[in-house]
């Protein structure tokens, strides 16, 4: 009786958890570049993590109920933060892009929106584990971090670079010595620009 207990909590969350994606996309997500189709996602293993500790912290919560244990629910409430925060980070941090713009949204901060040819250069950082992060720099002096991690991150930034080279005119057969997707290269670095 406990495990159908459990299944059917197990089911309500990841359908709530499917509800409100639905309901956030509606609601947050209505710009032309949302609508494309075309993002770059953390991998959905945050997601899916978050989604598990949520459900293995809910079902702690009625163990340490049953048991009257208070170490058990403040450990689930802790399994259950920690989920949420995954979740959370899944769901509000991603670039969505088009063939002329993309927009870059994280937690906590407000959408900004760009346009290819507002990229000035790329600083490239080898993260432990082999994985790299892009920074693109912008104009107005912010930067935006593609890590390799996330998925789709190659076809933006091959994207981004066709939109660059064609938004500042640049004949990409006479000068792109810089442009090397193998080495993590997509735009000229710092000490190319200056």
């Amino acid at each position: 009786m406990e495990y159908i207990f459990i299944i059917l909590i197990a089911a309500a969350v990841f359908g709530l958890c499917w509800l409100v994606d639905k309901g956030f996309t509606k609601l947050f997500r209505s710009q032309a570049q949302h609508m494309s189709g075309l993002s770059v996602r953390p991998n959905k293993k945050f997601g899916s993590m978050g989604l598990i500790l949520v459900v293995l912290g809910i079902a702690a919560i009625f163990t340490g109920i049953a048991e009257n244990n208070t170490a058990v629910l403040v450990g689930a409430a802790i399994l259950i933060l920690v989920g949420a925060g995954l979740v959370v980070y899944y769901m509000s941090t991603g670039i969505y892009y088009d063939d002329d713009s993309f927009l870059h949204t994280s937690f906590g901060r407000k959408s900004a929106a760009y346009s290819y040819k507002d990229i000035v250069h790329q600083q490239l950082y080898e993260v432990q584990g082999g994985s790299t992060i892009v920074e693109l720099h912008m104009r107005d002096g912010s930067a935006v971090q593609v890590l390799s991690t996330m998925d789709g991150y190659k076809e933006f930034l091959d994207r981004a670079f066709l939109g660059w080279v064609r938004m500042n005119n640049i004949d990409i057969r006479q000068g792109a010595d810089f442009h090397d997707p193998a080495s993590g290269c997509w735009f000229p670095s710092a000490e190319e620009v200056e």
